[in-house]
């Protein structure tokens, strides 16, 4: 039973505790780096976890967005108790004024548009108004052609003969290699 209590070393602190005394026990102007802490601790406590470094990277970041500690040209050192807390990026929020007692909030309208009541009844269109010279806006309606063509004739002309809108299709070159085509294109 001695022998075991022997070889039972106290428990190991906690990580934050042994950066703080790895840095106090360093006592470096500049503060002390990685390294430098890492091996430190590794000096004065031999039985460390097999993950030692990961941990000691982990609680280092940690203590740094925390404000325990502070990161200035690759190390670190404990911060300033008189220091100003630092800012974070992008400007400052406005101070808020207080209300005087008594007085609530009204909760200011959403943003966006209302949605549209479905028990409404329909709106009639808007009466059209007339404008100073009688002609209507924009751009006159393109008005329907005669069937008959430009001379007006009123007889209709097949749907046939009347082109169609657009480029005409490509013809196909399997069609002028046959002889027929041939014959008819050199008469």
């Amino acid at each position: 039973m001695a022998a075991e209590e022997v070889n039972k070393s106290p428990p190991l602190p906690s990580y934050p505790q042994l950066i703080i005394n790895a840095i106090e026990a360093l006592n470096d102007k500049n503060g002390s780096n990685k390294t430098s802490i890492s091996k430190y601790i590794e000096s004065k406590h031999g039985d460390l976890p097999a993950g030692h470094s990961t941990l000691l990277s982990h609680h280092l970041n940690k203590m740094k967005e925390t404000g325990e500690l502070v990161f200035w040209k690759n190390n670190y050192m404990k911060a300033d108790p008189n220091a100003p807390p630092r800012r974070g990026r992008g400007r400052p929020p406005k101070p808020k004024v207080p209300l005087p007692p008594g007085m609530v909030l009204s909760s200011g309208r959403p943003r966006g548009r209302p949605p549209k009541d479905p028990n409404a009844p329909p709106r009639s269109p808007k009466p059209k108004l007339p404008s100073g010279s009688g002609k209507p806006r924009g751009r006159p309606r393109k008005m329907a052609r005669p069937e008959g063509g430009i001379g007006g004739s009123s007889t209709s002309v097949t749907s046939a003969s009347v082109r169609p809108r657009g480029r005409p299709p490509k013809v196909k070159a399997s069609a002028l290699t046959q002889p027929e085509a041939i014959n008819e294109r050199t008469a």
